[in-house]
């Protein structure tokens, strides 16, 4: 499975969110509302997901392995960040 295409939807410059992200896998299958979240050192990725009845927070969709959470966190992160240089250089 390969990302095909990253869009960054909205961004922010207040608060911890800072931008929310739609993946799109072989250009067949999307996964909207991934979240880049400014951690206390680093930037991470949230995946989607939706409040129980309990007042908790389940991912909707994730990854199922570490290294998969890691290249989709990297790839997301990386396309934030050219975003948001090429809004500087505008």
């Amino acid at each position: 499975m390969q990302i095909t295409d990253i869009r960054v939807k909205k961004i922010s410059f207040d608060g911890k969110m800072k931008a929310v992200v739609s993946v799109t896998f072989d250009d067949a299958f999307v996964v909207h509302d991934i979240k880049v979240i400014e951690g206390q050192d680093k930037l991470f990725t949230a995946m989607p997901s939706r409040k129980t009845p309990d007042n908790e927070f389940k991912d909707i969709a994730h990854p199922i392995n570490s290294q998969m959470r890691e290249l989709l966190e990297k790839a997301i992160i990386d396309k934030y960040n050219e975003v948001i240089a090429e809004e500087a250089s505008e």
